[in-house]
């Protein structure tokens, strides 16, 4: 697996995730539960991740509709 995406906006990745699910991209988030390590704080970001295979295609994707952006 591999990093697609790293932020600390739960929307972005969720909205990520569901537009590569919706292409037929296996997503897979990290570090989901850090959370309750944080307090609920948001400053510790979350990794989505995709199989080695779907890189290229997923980054591509996310790069046209300008969520690969910080």
């Amino acid at each position: 697996m591999k990093e697609l995406l790293r932020s600390t906006d739960p929307v972005r990745i969720s909205m990520a995730a569901a537009l590569l699910e919706g292409e037929g991209i296996k997503t897979f988030e990290l570090d989901v539960h850090m959370s309750m390590l944080e307090g609920g704080l948001g400053i510790l970001p979350r990794r989505l991740m995709v199989r080695d295979q779907d890189l290229f295609m997923a980054k591509a994707i996310l790069r046209d509709l300008q969520l690969d952006t910080p």
